[in-house]
């Protein structure tokens, strides 16, 4: 059985993480002692309701509000880009995020094993932080080198290259 692990990397003034669902590796309420002892200031959870519910995390978000740890849920099918609503949502998401960069906080991504999806966003607020997208994904992979898992979660994350006015 794989232990939880919190996978880190400096993004800004602060540090994003990656990390599988907790409940994944069967002991649910360690993971979420892990994840507090962590303490994240915002956590982004990339997994679906079904996955969620599969592991045993169907309260995921209810405990994270209970130890006053923000949530967002940005439900994404596995190994896959996010649908037009989770695009919706992706800038109140990424603003939450920045604000907590910029005051050196801590924010995790997750989603069911901590690569692809979890990869994608961690990949997205590096570059909306002004790293070009190749240089950030190497020094993403060198933290957790299953980070993006495919070309259209590689594509939205280096949207927001294209988005800057530098670029």
């Amino acid at each position: 059985m794989r232990l939880f692990a919190i996978h880190p990397v400096r993004v800004g003034n602060g540090t994003v993480a990656l990390s599988p669902l907790p409940g994944r590796a069967g002991n649910y309420l360690q993971d979420i002692c892990v994840i507090r002892d962590w303490q994240p200031d915002l956590v982004i959870s990339m997994t679906t309701e079904c996955e969620m519910l599969h592991e045993g995390a169907a309260a995921f978000g209810d405990d994270l509000r209970a130890a006053a740890i923000g949530w967002a849920h940005l439900p994404v099918a596995d190994f896959g880009a996010p649908p037009p609503e989770v695009q919706a949502a992706w800038p109140e998401v990424s603003a939450a995020a920045a604000q907590a960069l910029a005051r050196a906080g801590r924010v995790l991504v997750h989603c069911r094993g901590g690569c692809g999806r979890s990869g994608m966003v961690a990949l997205r607020l590096m570059i909306e932080h002004g790293e070009r997208p190749e240089a950030a994904l190497k020094r993403l992979r060198a933290v957790r080198p299953c980070a993006v898992e495919t070309d259209g979660q590689l594509d939205w994350a280096a949207q927001a290259a294209r988005a800057r006015p530098d670029s």
